[in-house]
């Protein structure tokens, strides 16, 4: 009888304890979870030893992937995920400015990477289930593929072509850039982010900042002289919380 009585008082103390977490999670002006998040990059390439792009080389491309929010308080959390994105840039060139439906060559350079930021997210209520957030932290990324599509036009006659693109065989654990070529990007490339938006219910709304500081080339060195050839890339993402 008393084991009886034992067993009865653990499930009714467990069912009301999970009464009490679903009531704390529900009301929670941070819920925190798992987020399936999408969305348009503007990536572009620094051309300048300040840091700055060419606003016409600005390529349209994407990302996609998971993202883990753990808060820790109402205000702040901590985000961090993994997400496959598209990052490069465009290029054109005219023979003749006046004509620029003949005589061109158009080239668009969009390596794939894995990246991994590391965020510390402030976040301000604006209704009992709605919040707006800012935050910033480092991200690291590591290629994995992509493509180079040249399109030339000359004299009436237009070409393509298309090459994978390739990535050193770089040791992150090392200083050195292991099988650097002058025809291969580093393998991986790491910088600063800067997210903002807003959440309501299950959906996030949000903008990012990517900044590079890894200059992209594998025979190039990192130095603080200029932050030329250095990813740039704008996003803007939709999440739904799992």
């Amino acid at each position: 009888m008393k084991k009886k009585s034992l067993i009865l008082a653990a499930l009714l103390a467990g069912i009301s304890c999970t009464g009490l977490f679903a009531q704390t999670t529900t009301g929670s002006l941070n819920p925190g979870g798992f987020y399936i998040k999408g969305g348009l990059n503007l990536s572009n390439i620094s051309t300048n030893n300040d840091g700055s792009v060419d606003k016409a080389k600005t390529l349209s491309n994407f990302n996609v992937g998971i993202m883990g929010d753990i808060p820790l308080m109402d205000a702040l959390s901590f985000q961090t995920g993994l997400y496959l994105t598209g990052k490069g840039s465009k290029t054109e060139a005219y023979l003749n400015s006046n004509n620029k439906d003949d005589n061109y060559s158009k080239t668009r350079f969009n390596p794939l990477y894995l990246e991994l930021p590391a965020n510390l997210v402030a976040k301000i209520p604006i209704s009992q289930d709605a919040r707006i957030f800012i935050g910033a932290g480092p991200y690291v990324a590591m290629g994995i593929g992509g493509k180079t599509k040249v399109e030339t036009k000359i004299l009436g006659t237009t070409s393509t072509s298309e090459e994978n693109i390739k990535f050193n065989d770089d040791d992150p654990t090392t200083s050195q850039q292991e099988g650097a070529r002058y025809d291969r990007l580093k393998r991986f490339d790491f910088g600063l982010n800067g997210t903002a938006g807003i959440e309501a219910g299950r959906i996030l709304l949000g903008v990012n900042y990517g900044y590079g500081l890894t200059k992209i080339n594998s025979t190039e060195t990192n130095n603080s002289a200029n932050d030329k050839n250095k990813y740039r890339v704008w996003s803007i993402n939709l999440g739904v919380r799992l």
